[in-house]
């Protein structure tokens, strides 16, 4: 793997250029953006090659956070050094943001009206059917092994039965993968690191300079929080609460998205049941990465609790701050820890820990459909504990039959018709106002 080095056939304008049109075409999640990527940069224009974008990728997999915004951001680092990393980086995320933004500022103030609640009925039935289909491609490429199984089987099991901490599943799940892979790596399909390979420096100084500027960047908002509007004020809360997001989110944003509900519903009241899923709507068909939907969480709790700025201000505050603390941690990862790339490729623990995180996530996703499937389908969802139990019972009365059958519409055009993310999400939409006004 070559060092970072600049590129100058390949100008800053020409790298603007290609990265604005990514930022604007970067739909269909992760999956679809790297896709997006390696179309332009690898096949097209040839800027990186095949082995070092793959490289590549498999280290952003290593990291906390959205790893195709990493990627584009370790592109731009590797073609014009830390400016060109922030433009690609940011390039990446400003057009989803933007139109995200648009949207919960529409959202805040439509919220309650007929139309707008009978299209997200439609939103969250697709929404769904969209987790499910995750699960089950995460799960097809992951759970390779039993022991995989069983840290997914664990995860599950401990979030939905147990109420564990989402955080205490990921750092468990990593440390067991790292001591299994120090003794039978075989157990996590890894195949044992070669020695005797010729490593690249240890870029100490680099690493030390990246740490203490993008850690100044990260927490400079909360601390002008603390000294003007103290620890108690909502926006406080957003940034603590998506700070810690940004350090546990392995996996993608459906891995932390239970968590994330589960808090911001029932631990802060930022929002109420069933507005996640419309949130996850949205962030679905724009563009950008899919933990866009943070800024939606952040608009409406800021929005609902504004004081002392109108509701207005204080939702573009909350927006705001989110987005700071969800993607300044991404530029410190990179920015620190792109130069040991090298090294990291050939660190069987580290891919040890990766692997049983990845693993644990199928778990973490399996706890968010079942969640998003009690209170789409269900209008009252109470919970019962008995011991360290934790039930959750829904009323069979107040079953929503009109959620249910937009759910089995959008599973057959998931999973029957194969239909994209965007016209399974129009198709529902279009069907809830059918349903809900017409009915």
């Amino acid at each position: 793997m070559a060092s970072s080095v600049l590129t100058p056939s390949i100008t800053f304008t020409d790298l603007l250029r290609a990265f604005t049109l990514i930022g604007l075409l970067s739909f269909g999640g992760p999956a679809g953006q790297i896709a997006l990527m390696h179309r332009e940069l690898v096949e097209e224009r040839k800027w990186v090659a095949e082995e070092d974008f793959l490289h590549a990728l498999n280290f952003c997999h290593l990291l906390p956070g959205p790893e195709a915004q990493q990627l584009a951001t370790w592109i731009g680092w590797r073609l014009h050094g830390w400016r060109g990393g922030l433009a690609a980086g940011l390039l990446f995320v400003i057009p989803g943001a933007l139109v995200i933004l648009a949207l919960s500022m529409l959202y805040a103030i439509a919220a309650n009206l007929a139309w707008v609640e009978a299209l997200f009925l439609g939103v969250k039935a697709a929404v769904l059917a969209i987790v499910v289909q995750a699960l089950l491609r995460i799960a097809g490429r992951a759970l390779d092994t039993g022991l995989k199984r069983a840290l997914a089987v664990a995860a599950f099991v401990g979030l939905f039965l147990f109420d564990l901490p989402f955080p205490l599943i990921v750092l468990g799940s990593g440390v067991i993968g790292m001591a299994v892979a120090a003794k039978r790596p075989d157990l996590l399909a890894l195949k044992p690191g070669e020695v005797g390979e010729v490593l690249p420096d240890r870029p100490w100084r680099t690493t030390i300079l990246s740490i203490a500027l993008w850690g100044a960047v990260w927490g400079a908002p909360m601390l002008l929080i603390a000294l003007t509007l103290g620890q108690d004020h909502v926006l406080w809360d957003i940034g603590a609460f998506f700070s810690q997001l940004a350090i546990v989110t392995f996996g993608g944003a459906y891995a932390v998205l239970a968590y994330m509900a589960q808090e911001a519903v029932q631990g802060f009241g930022w929002l109420r049941p069933g507005e996640m899923a419309d949130g996850l709507g949205l962030a679905e068909t724009t563009p950008g990465p899919l933990i866009l939907v943070t800024q939606f969480v952040g608009y409406l709790a800021a929005f609902r609790a504004p004081e002392p700025f109108s509701p207005f201000v204080a939702g573009l505050l909350g927006a705001g701050l989110t987005t700071w603390v969800t993607f300044a941690p991404c530029f410190l990862w990179i920015f620190a820890l792109a130069p040991w790339i090298d090294r990291l490729g050939n660190a069987v623990r580290l891919k040890g820990g990766l692997a049983a995180v990845t693993a644990a996530v199928v778990g973490v996703i399996a706890n968010l459909t079942a969640w998003f499937a009690l209170h789409v389908l269900f209008a009252e969802v109470g919970q019962r504990q008995s011991g360290p139990l934790r039930l959750y019972w829904p009323d069979p009365a107040s079953f929503d039959w009109r959620a249910g059958v937009l759910a089995a519409i959008a599973c057959a055009l998931v999973f029957g018709l194969k239909w994209s993310v965007l016209r399974v999400l129009m198709a529902a939409s279009l069907g809830g106002i059918v349903l809900v006004l017409a009915i």
